[in-house]
């Protein structure tokens, strides 16, 4: 897809690229530079919302109180030995 940078430094987003990113009217977006690559990202309107589920499965508040509890536990040996 091309599109062409107005004389006031515009740019317009193609419209299947805003229909599956869900870009409207009042979205904002970040821009930044990688390399000679320009990388646009839509930044959600509620960013905590828009992560909200993203981790499931991977690393589980369980999973880290049970790591802890195994610390907590080697860490009391550890001690008792002294």
């Amino acid at each position: 897809m091309k599109t062409k940078v107005t004389t006031r430094g515009q740019v317009s987003i193609p419209v299947e690229i805003r229909k599956k990113l869900h870009i409207e009217p009042e979205t904002s977006l970040e821009w930044s530079l990688e390399g000679n690559t320009i990388r646009i990202v839509p930044i959600p309107k509620d960013p905590i919302a828009a992560f909200r589920g993203r981790g499931k499965g991977i690393y589980t508040t369980q999973d880290l109180l049970r790591e802890r509890r195994r610390e907590r536990r080697a860490e009391d040996e550890r001690d008792r030995k002294r």
